[in-house]
């Protein structure tokens, strides 16, 4: 019998089941942090992780880090650079074979927002946002460099829209060969990772259709939870659940239980 688990590991398993051994990888803070490093602890004990803020090669003690340059992370670290280097030249290069992201809001293309939500758009003239969210961060460049990249967010719809508030790190754009024609050196999202399921983008189009969903969750629900009209990939099925080697080793990155959310 499986051991119960929670949504929030559920998505950092899925996330993390996306990272294969010896990858050049870079994580934010976060369920993204916890998804990276429970790959390198279950699966790929060879994957090269690095923050943007420049800390390469390192493993958390102690319980996953408050921020990337922080004690648990940079005490163990093989170097300590800069985000100049992290971002500036492994990933901009396109040499990062995958990055994690998180968004505040996402579209049917991949297109993440997390500078802000304005109600009734922008409009021809810039203008303060109602709401102010966190803002990119690194997420921008690992969107446009990394070799791919995966996105976590929370399933609901109003992270789910049709078209994002503001293009804060770019997917696909309006779809197709948008990157190409805009040169960008890295190839995209390959999936969106929710509380519910699992998103991947159709190997034309570039529109984001559903491929997987998690025990607790079905294709209905996730279809009524998203803006768009989620079609459905040829294939889809539900995800396995966490194995009893998955949850052990995703709690012992996750010492403190800091994210262990329902």
């Amino acid at each position: 019998m499986i051991a119960e688990y929670t949504r929030q590991e559920m998505m950092a398993i899925a996330t993390g089941r996306e990272i294969r051994d010896g990858e050049l990888a870079i994580f934010g803070v976060g369920l993204s942090m916890l998804a990276g490093f429970f790959a390198q602890a279950h699966h790929a004990p060879r994957v090269r992780a690095m923050t943007e803020g420049g800390i390469y090669g390192a493993t958390p003690l102690g319980g996953l880090p408050w921020g990337i340059e922080c004690n648990r992370i940079s005490s163990n670290a093989t170097s300590f650079t800069s985000a100049l280097d992290a971002l500036g030249c492994l990933v901009a290069s396109g040499r990062c074979d995958v990055g994690i992201i998180g968004a505040a809001q996402v579209d049917r293309f991949g297109n993440v927002n997390t500078t802000g939500i304005w109600v009734g758009g922008i409009g021809d003239a810039y203008r303060p946002p109602n709401t102010r969210l966190t803002g990119a961060g690194g997420a921008n460049d690992i969107a446009c460099g990394a070799k791919r990249f995966l996105i976590m967010v929370g399933h609901e719809p109003k992270r789910f829209v049709e078209k994002v508030s503001y293009i804060s790190s770019p997917g696909y754009l309006d779809g197709d060969d948008a990157r190409q024609r805009h040169g960008f050196v890295g190839g995209g999202p390959s999936a969106i990772i929710t509380t519910l399921g699992i998103l991947r983008p159709h190997p034309e189009t570039k529109e984001f259709h559903l491929d997987g969903w998690f025990g607790f969750s079905s294709p209905d629900q996730i279809r009524h939870a998203t803006a768009w009209d989620l079609k459905v990939l040829p294939g889809a099925r539900p995800v396995p659940e966490p194995s009893k080697a998955e949850l052990a080793a995703l709690r012992k990155v996750d010492v403190t239980g800091a994210l262990r959310k329902g």
